[in-house]
């Protein structure tokens, strides 16, 4: 019971550490495009850089790995190059050390077996060295100890895997939204190259 619940509290620990982390690393996509897209289409590169450096987030800072290529001059290609770079830099900090959940998970349910079996063990060989009229209290009360332990590793599994799930689709719209966002700036410098002033 001890390392399930080692397990369970570095589960926990992880559970909040990524809420914060995503909570902090995650900004609404909707409100930072028509901020940054309307700054592109009055031309003003400088205010739109600025914009991305006040929220550094993934997000932000992959729109404004490209903004500085479009301010530098440099062609369409290499402004793509540029914040797909990004979005590879930063997936690594939305993702963290979420992939633990799995294995905090994995670890639950095995250590809750394997608790239960020593337990099984202890109880059978306590049972057979008693005598008749106690056997029956002795094992029911040794079997109900047991089971405790995979209850409880169960209970630890479940919280884990289902937060790990929650914790990739977190991340995985947090990824899209990069690689959304650098595509519909991909194509407001494109149209509007022109107008795109220092």
């Amino acid at each position: 019971m001890f390392l399930i619940a080692a397990v369970g509290l570095m589960a926990l620990f992880l559970i909040v550490e990524r809420l914060l982390t995503l909570q902090r690393l995650t900004v609404d996509k909707t409100s930072v495009s028509e901020n940054l897209f309307g700054m592109l289409l009055r031309g003003d590169l400088k205010q739109a850089i600025a914009f991305c450096d006040s929220r550094p987030t993934p997000l932000t800072n992959t729109l404004k790995a490209g903004l500085i290529q479009v301010l530098n001059r440099r062609p369409d290609e290499e402004v793509q190059v540029a914040m797909d770079a990004s979005v590879l830099r930063e997936s690594p900090r939305l993702e963290g050390w979420t992939s633990f959940l799995a294995i905090f998970g994995n670890l639950g349910v095995l250590v809750g077996l394997l608790g239960t079996i020593m337990g099984l063990i202890v109880s059978f060989s306590g049972v057979a060295e008693a005598d008749a009229a106690t056997k029956a209290a002795m094992l029911s009360r040794g079997i109900s100890a047991a089971l405790n332990c995979t209850a409880f590793g169960l209970l630890v599994a479940i919280i884990s895997i289902v937060a790990y799930g929650f914790f990739q689709i977190r991340i995985g719209r947090a990824i899209n939204d990069m690689l959304e966002s650098s595509m519909s700036l991909m194509n407001i410098v494109v149209a509007n190259r022109d107008k795109m002033r220092d």
